[in-house]
């Protein structure tokens, strides 16, 4: 489902200031099921998944995290930052 976050300047600033995660997902994979994925996976509340094709063939999630929780205490947590 979740093959790896990403790590770009755009991600880390979307971190910080909208509470947003960037994953690389499986091109089958939905917003129900990446939401499902996210917060079994790190505990969290998700309150928002934005699904972008790339033109590369991947698929970029954008999971936006609920306010009590931060984005960058999770990404270091998993040791994206």
């Amino acid at each position: 489902m979740i093959l790896h976050p990403l790590v770009s300047e755009k991600s880390i600033r979307l971190m910080e200031s909208e509470n947003k995660l960037t994953f690389i997902v499986s091109r089958d994979a939905n917003k129900h099921k990446i939401k499902w994925a996210v917060e079994e996976l790190y505990g969290v509340k998700v309150t928002k998944v934005n699904v972008v094709n790339t033109p590369k063939g991947k698929k970029k999630a954008y999971v936006k995290l609920s306010p009590e929780y931060s984005a960058s205490e999770i990404a270091s947590r998993i040791g994206v930052l």
